[in-house]
Protein backbone atom coordinates (compact mmCIF):
# COMPACT_ATOMS: atom_id res chain seq x y z
CA UNK A 1 0.00 0.00 0.00
CA UNK A 2 1.04 2.81 -1.04
CA UNK A 3 2.12 5.19 2.15
CA UNK A 4 0.09 9.08 1.89
CA UNK A 5 1.06 10.40 5.36
CA UNK A 6 2.57 13.72 5.87
CA UNK A 7 5.50 14.00 8.14
CA UNK A 8 7.40 16.06 10.41
CA UNK A 9 11.16 16.07 10.02
CA UNK A 10 12.43 19.02 12.43
CA UNK A 11 10.85 21.79 10.65
CA UNK A 12 10.93 20.32 7.09
CA UNK A 13 7.79 18.66 5.74
CA UNK A 14 8.21 15.55 3.98
CA UNK A 15 5.01 14.51 1.75
CA UNK A 16 5.06 11.02 -0.24
CA UNK A 17 6.76 10.56 -3.16
CA UNK A 18 10.34 12.26 -0.91
CA UNK A 19 8.77 15.88 -1.61
CA UNK A 20 10.63 18.17 1.26
CA UNK A 21 9.28 21.78 1.91
CA UNK A 22 10.62 23.90 4.46
CA UNK A 23 9.20 27.35 4.85
CA UNK A 24 12.16 29.66 5.21
CA UNK A 25 12.35 33.82 7.09
CA UNK A 26 13.47 35.79 4.83
CA UNK A 27 14.14 39.95 4.45
CA UNK A 28 11.71 41.35 3.08
CA UNK A 29 11.81 43.50 -0.31
CA UNK A 30 10.70 47.11 -1.60
CA UNK A 31 7.62 46.97 -3.67
CA UNK A 32 8.97 48.55 -5.97
CA UNK A 33 11.85 47.86 -9.06
CA UNK A 34 12.93 43.83 -8.96
CA UNK A 35 16.23 42.44 -7.17
CA UNK A 36 18.16 39.91 -6.77
CA UNK A 37 17.44 37.12 -4.31
CA UNK A 38 17.51 37.61 -0.39
CA UNK A 39 19.08 35.56 2.04
CA UNK A 40 17.29 32.50 4.27
CA UNK A 41 17.16 33.68 7.80
CA UNK A 42 16.69 30.52 9.16
CA UNK A 43 13.69 28.21 9.57
CA UNK A 44 9.91 29.04 10.90
CA UNK A 45 9.13 26.85 13.37
CA UNK A 46 5.97 24.22 12.10
CA UNK A 47 3.69 21.94 14.49
CA UNK A 48 0.61 19.66 13.68
CA UNK A 49 -2.28 21.37 14.38
CA UNK A 50 -3.62 17.77 15.96
CA UNK A 51 -1.31 18.22 18.84
CA UNK A 52 -3.19 21.14 20.27
CA UNK A 53 -7.36 20.00 20.06
CA UNK A 54 -7.88 22.14 23.31
CA UNK A 55 -6.33 25.66 21.76
CA UNK A 56 -6.72 25.70 18.31
CA UNK A 57 -9.97 27.34 16.44
CA UNK A 58 -12.37 24.38 15.41
CA UNK A 59 -12.41 25.53 11.94
CA UNK A 60 -8.34 24.60 11.69
CA UNK A 61 -8.73 21.41 13.47
CA UNK A 62 -11.41 20.56 10.85
CA UNK A 63 -8.55 21.30 8.24
CA UNK A 64 -5.89 18.93 10.36
CA UNK A 65 -2.46 19.95 8.86
CA UNK A 66 0.21 22.16 10.30
CA UNK A 67 0.98 25.37 11.86
CA UNK A 68 3.45 27.99 12.16
CA UNK A 69 4.14 31.71 13.24
CA UNK A 70 4.43 34.56 11.26
CA UNK A 71 4.68 38.81 11.71
CA UNK A 72 2.38 41.27 9.68
CA UNK A 73 4.27 41.85 6.75
CA UNK A 74 6.70 39.24 6.81
CA UNK A 75 8.18 37.37 3.95
CA UNK A 76 9.21 33.46 3.36
CA UNK A 77 9.93 31.30 0.55
CA UNK A 78 9.64 27.72 0.03
CA UNK A 79 12.93 25.52 -0.64
CA UNK A 80 12.66 22.16 -1.70
CA UNK A 81 15.82 21.05 -0.91
CA UNK A 82 16.41 17.22 0.09
CA UNK A 83 13.90 16.50 -2.32
CA UNK A 84 14.61 13.06 -3.31
CA UNK A 85 12.80 11.85 -6.62
CA UNK A 86 10.86 13.85 -9.15
CA UNK A 87 7.69 15.04 -8.24
CA UNK A 88 4.23 17.60 -9.68
CA UNK A 89 4.03 20.11 -6.60
CA UNK A 90 0.89 22.38 -5.96
CA UNK A 91 1.23 25.21 -3.78
CA UNK A 92 -2.02 27.21 -3.05
CA UNK A 93 -2.36 30.26 -1.49
CA UNK A 94 -5.60 30.76 0.07
CA UNK A 95 -6.52 27.79 -2.50
CA UNK A 96 -5.27 30.24 -5.71
CA UNK A 97 -2.79 28.45 -7.22
CA UNK A 98 0.49 30.16 -7.15
CA UNK A 99 1.70 29.05 -10.42
CA UNK A 100 -1.49 29.50 -12.56
CA UNK A 101 -3.78 31.91 -10.51
CA UNK A 102 -6.46 29.49 -11.41
CA UNK A 103 -8.53 28.04 -8.65
CA UNK A 104 -7.59 24.97 -6.16
CA UNK A 105 -7.76 21.82 -8.07
CA UNK A 106 -7.01 17.66 -7.73
CA UNK A 107 -5.50 17.70 -10.57
CA UNK A 108 -2.34 18.34 -12.40
CA UNK A 109 -2.57 20.91 -15.59
CA UNK A 110 -0.87 22.39 -18.38
CA UNK A 111 -2.67 24.96 -20.18
CA UNK A 112 -1.72 26.67 -17.85
CA UNK A 113 0.60 24.85 -15.83
CA UNK A 114 -0.66 24.70 -12.38
CA UNK A 115 2.42 23.04 -10.73
CA UNK A 116 6.30 23.00 -9.77
CA UNK A 117 8.84 20.49 -11.23
CA UNK A 118 10.47 19.24 -8.52
CA UNK A 119 13.70 18.99 -7.38
CA UNK A 120 14.31 21.28 -10.87
CA UNK A 121 12.54 24.47 -9.24
CA UNK A 122 14.78 24.27 -5.78
CA UNK A 123 12.52 27.04 -4.27
CA UNK A 124 9.60 29.23 -4.56
CA UNK A 125 10.01 33.17 -3.35
CA UNK A 126 6.23 34.20 -4.49
CA UNK A 127 3.53 34.25 -7.00
CA UNK A 128 4.62 33.77 -10.63
CA UNK A 129 3.23 37.42 -11.78
CA UNK A 130 6.16 38.49 -14.87
CA UNK A 131 8.70 37.02 -17.48
CA UNK A 132 11.65 35.37 -15.14
CA UNK A 133 10.31 36.81 -11.75
CA UNK A 134 7.80 36.82 -9.08
CA UNK A 135 6.36 38.60 -6.64
CA UNK A 136 7.58 37.76 -2.92
CA UNK A 137 5.21 36.10 -0.30
CA UNK A 138 4.13 38.55 2.55
CA UNK A 139 1.88 37.49 5.19
CA UNK A 140 -0.83 39.65 6.00
CA UNK A 141 -4.46 39.35 8.18
CA UNK A 142 -7.69 37.73 6.09
CA UNK A 143 -10.48 40.73 6.26
CA UNK A 144 -8.56 43.25 4.60
CA UNK A 145 -8.46 41.93 0.76
CA UNK A 146 -4.73 42.19 0.53
CA UNK A 147 -4.10 38.60 0.27
CA UNK A 148 -3.86 36.90 -3.20
CA UNK A 149 -6.83 34.67 -2.63
CA UNK A 150 -8.94 37.89 -1.90
CA UNK A 151 -7.57 39.73 -4.62
CA UNK A 152 -8.29 36.76 -7.24
CA UNK A 153 -11.24 35.23 -5.82
CA UNK A 154 -13.01 38.35 -4.01
CA UNK A 155 -13.38 36.30 -0.78
CA UNK A 156 -10.74 35.41 1.65
CA UNK A 157 -11.98 31.83 3.08
CA UNK A 158 -8.94 29.81 3.41
CA UNK A 159 -5.98 31.89 3.99
CA UNK A 160 -2.86 29.98 4.68
CA UNK A 161 -1.05 27.60 2.24
CA UNK A 162 -1.69 24.31 0.47
CA UNK A 163 0.57 22.09 -0.64
CA UNK A 164 -0.35 19.23 -2.65
CA UNK A 165 2.30 16.48 -4.76
CA UNK A 166 2.45 13.90 -7.54
CA UNK A 167 4.81 11.39 -8.60
CA UNK A 168 5.79 9.83 -11.68
CA UNK A 169 4.36 6.85 -12.82
CA UNK A 170 5.99 3.34 -11.96
CA UNK A 171 7.49 3.61 -15.71
CA UNK A 172 9.17 6.55 -15.83
CA UNK A 173 9.87 6.74 -11.86
CA UNK A 174 12.18 3.49 -13.08
CA UNK A 175 13.44 5.15 -15.62
CA UNK A 176 14.59 7.86 -13.85
CA UNK A 177 15.97 6.17 -11.10
CA UNK A 178 18.37 4.27 -13.74
CA UNK A 179 19.54 7.18 -14.94
CA UNK A 180 20.58 8.98 -11.75
CA UNK A 181 22.59 5.33 -10.38
CA UNK A 182 24.85 6.24 -13.86
CA UNK A 183 25.05 10.01 -12.74
CA UNK A 184 25.80 9.18 -9.29
CA UNK A 185 28.41 6.92 -10.78
CA UNK A 186 30.28 9.44 -12.94
CA UNK A 187 30.36 12.14 -10.60
CA UNK A 188 31.19 11.11 -7.25
CA UNK A 189 32.22 13.15 -4.50
CA UNK A 190 31.07 15.52 -1.50
CA UNK A 191 27.64 17.60 -2.62
CA UNK A 192 27.91 21.75 -2.19
CA UNK A 193 27.12 23.13 0.68
CA UNK A 194 26.28 26.65 1.37
CA UNK A 195 24.37 28.98 -0.93
CA UNK A 196 21.22 30.06 -1.21
CA UNK A 197 18.73 28.03 1.39
CA UNK A 198 21.99 27.92 3.85
CA UNK A 199 21.09 29.67 7.37
CA UNK A 200 23.30 32.73 8.48
CA UNK A 201 24.69 31.72 11.77
CA UNK A 202 26.00 35.51 12.44
CA UNK A 203 22.49 37.10 11.82
CA UNK A 204 21.33 37.27 15.76
CA UNK A 205 24.42 39.99 15.56
CA UNK A 206 22.26 42.15 13.46
CA UNK A 207 19.77 44.31 15.13
CA UNK A 208 15.80 43.13 14.53
CA UNK A 209 13.31 45.87 15.44
CA UNK A 210 9.88 44.58 16.51
CA UNK A 211 6.90 44.82 13.63
CA UNK A 212 3.47 44.85 14.90
CA UNK A 213 1.39 41.65 14.47
CA UNK A 214 -1.68 40.93 13.53
CA UNK A 215 -4.56 41.30 15.33
CA UNK A 216 -5.10 37.79 17.15
CA UNK A 217 -8.08 35.60 16.32
CA UNK A 218 -9.38 32.39 14.56
CA UNK A 219 -9.51 33.79 10.90
CA UNK A 220 -5.37 33.79 11.09
CA UNK A 221 -3.20 34.79 8.22
CA UNK A 222 -2.85 34.83 4.49
CA UNK A 223 -0.53 35.40 2.05
CA UNK A 224 -0.28 38.99 -0.25
CA UNK A 225 2.61 39.85 -2.06
CA UNK A 226 5.43 42.10 -1.57
CA UNK A 227 8.18 42.89 -4.18
CA UNK A 228 9.72 41.47 -7.07
CA UNK A 229 12.63 39.52 -7.30
CA UNK A 230 14.76 37.55 -10.86
CA UNK A 231 12.92 34.29 -10.35
CA UNK A 232 12.11 31.27 -13.27
CA UNK A 233 9.16 29.08 -12.50
CA UNK A 234 10.71 26.30 -14.53
CA UNK A 235 8.17 24.88 -17.35
CA UNK A 236 7.59 21.26 -17.12
CA UNK A 237 9.11 19.33 -20.17
CA UNK A 238 7.97 15.60 -19.17
CA UNK A 239 4.96 14.40 -21.33
CA UNK A 240 1.96 14.85 -19.10
CA UNK A 241 0.64 10.62 -19.23
CA UNK A 242 4.64 10.45 -17.17
CA UNK A 243 2.73 11.76 -13.61
CA UNK A 244 0.20 9.96 -12.07
CA UNK A 245 -3.24 10.78 -11.99
CA UNK A 246 -4.44 11.24 -8.48
CA UNK A 247 -2.36 13.06 -5.58
CA UNK A 248 0.09 11.33 -3.34
CA UNK A 249 -0.37 13.38 -0.48
CA UNK A 250 -1.63 16.93 0.74
CA UNK A 251 -1.27 19.26 3.71
CA UNK A 252 -2.91 21.88 4.74
CA UNK A 253 0.08 24.78 6.35
CA UNK A 254 -1.91 27.42 8.80
CA UNK A 255 -0.02 30.67 9.47
CA UNK A 256 -0.44 31.76 12.91
CA UNK A 257 0.19 35.20 14.34
CA UNK A 258 2.76 35.21 16.90
CA UNK A 259 0.28 35.97 19.71
CA UNK A 260 -1.84 33.14 18.55
CA UNK A 261 1.38 31.03 17.94
CA UNK A 262 2.28 31.29 22.11
CA UNK A 263 -1.39 30.84 23.67
CA UNK A 264 -2.04 27.52 21.30
CA UNK A 265 1.64 25.93 21.42
CA UNK A 266 2.83 27.35 25.04
CA UNK A 267 5.93 28.46 23.03
CA UNK A 268 7.67 31.61 22.85
CA UNK A 269 7.29 32.88 18.98
CA UNK A 270 10.61 33.16 17.30
CA UNK A 271 12.25 36.58 17.06
CA UNK A 272 10.74 39.45 14.90
CA UNK A 273 12.40 40.17 11.42
CA UNK A 274 15.76 41.41 10.56
CA UNK A 275 16.08 44.65 9.67
CA UNK A 276 16.70 44.66 5.98
CA UNK A 277 19.33 47.69 5.23
CA UNK A 278 21.21 46.22 8.51
CA UNK A 279 21.91 43.23 7.13
CA UNK A 280 22.84 44.92 3.36
CA UNK A 281 24.95 47.29 5.68
CA UNK A 282 26.72 44.61 7.13
CA UNK A 283 28.27 43.29 3.65
CA UNK A 284 26.25 40.00 3.81
CA UNK A 285 25.14 38.31 0.76
CA UNK A 286 22.18 38.09 -2.05
CA UNK A 287 21.63 35.89 -4.60
CA UNK A 288 21.32 35.20 -8.26
CA UNK A 289 20.20 31.83 -9.53
CA UNK A 290 19.83 31.39 -13.24
CA UNK A 291 19.60 27.47 -14.65
CA UNK A 292 20.37 27.87 -18.92
CA UNK A 293 19.07 24.14 -19.37
CA UNK A 294 15.37 25.50 -17.61
CA UNK A 295 12.62 26.88 -20.18
CA UNK A 296 10.44 30.17 -17.91
CA UNK A 297 6.93 29.45 -17.65
CA UNK A 298 5.03 32.01 -18.69
CA UNK A 299 2.87 34.24 -15.86
CA UNK A 300 -1.18 34.36 -16.17
CA UNK A 301 -3.07 38.06 -16.45
CA UNK A 302 -4.26 36.86 -13.03
CA UNK A 303 -1.55 37.21 -11.21
CA UNK A 304 0.43 39.57 -13.33
CA UNK A 305 -2.89 42.18 -11.79
CA UNK A 306 -2.23 41.10 -8.01
CA UNK A 307 -0.73 44.10 -5.96
CA UNK A 308 1.23 44.09 -3.59
CA UNK A 309 0.57 44.47 0.34
CA UNK A 310 1.27 48.43 0.66
CA UNK A 311 -1.83 48.97 -1.05
CA UNK A 312 -4.04 47.76 1.72
CA UNK A 313 -1.49 48.49 4.44
CA UNK A 314 0.37 51.98 3.51
CA UNK A 315 3.85 52.60 2.37
CA UNK A 316 6.94 50.73 2.84
CA UNK A 317 9.05 52.83 5.46
CA UNK A 318 11.45 50.74 5.99
CA UNK A 319 14.49 51.97 3.82
CA UNK A 320 16.17 50.68 1.29
CA UNK A 321 19.82 50.16 0.50
CA UNK A 322 21.09 48.67 -2.42
CA UNK A 323 23.65 46.04 -2.24
CA UNK A 324 27.00 46.11 -4.33
CA UNK A 325 27.36 44.13 -6.78
CA UNK A 326 29.80 41.92 -4.74
CA UNK A 327 27.47 41.21 -2.36
CA UNK A 328 25.30 39.41 -5.15
CA UNK A 329 26.37 35.45 -4.88
CA UNK A 330 25.34 33.31 -8.70
CA UNK A 331 24.00 30.28 -7.92
CA UNK A 332 23.63 26.99 -10.18
CA UNK A 333 25.49 27.58 -13.53
CA UNK A 334 27.71 29.76 -11.52
CA UNK A 335 10.41 10.99 10.63
CA UNK A 336 7.48 11.62 13.03
CA UNK A 337 4.06 10.99 13.57
CA UNK A 338 1.79 11.58 10.58
CA UNK A 339 0.55 15.03 9.70
CA UNK A 340 -3.75 14.54 9.97
CA UNK A 341 -5.53 15.85 7.16
CA UNK A 342 -9.08 17.49 7.24
CA UNK A 343 -11.36 18.78 5.32
CA UNK A 344 -10.39 21.61 2.69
Amino acid sequence: MTDTAVRIDGNTLRLPGGVAVRFVRTLRLPETGTHPLPPGLGEFPVRRVSDYPDTVPDEWRARGGVMLPVYLREAMWLSFAGTSEPAALQVGVGKVCAVSGEPWRDRLSRKPQNYLVLPRQPWLDGINSGKGTVRQFVAVPLGLGATVEGQVTGEEVWGGVQLQCFTLRDGPLAEWRRAERLRRERVRGPGATGGYGAALPMMSALPAPALGAAPAGPAGMGLGVGGSMRQEVYEDDRPPGDWAETPAGRVFVHLVTPPQWQRITGEAPPPSPVDRSAYTRAGLPWYDYYDQDAQDLAPTDTLEAVKPVGDWLGADLEPWQQPDPGQVVPLKDAQGKPVADGDW
